[in-house]
């Protein structure tokens, strides 16, 4: 298990990542698998900082 603080994002981090290279089904789709994995393991951040939805 992590032993670092992540800091929550803001909405401005949010936008950034979502700004991406990636094609909008990629984005979407680590925007989705990132949220649930944060669900799952009832954590702020999902282990992958800077992809959407971490």
């Amino acid at each position: 298990m992590c032993q670092t603080k992540h800091p929550r994002p803001d909405i401005r981090a949010f936008f950034s990542n979502l700004a991406g290279p990636q094609p909008w089904p990629e984005k979407l789709h680590r925007f989705l698998r990132n949220n649930w994995l944060k669900i799952r393991h009832f954590r702020d951040c999902c282990g992958h900082p800077g992809e959407p939805g971490c």
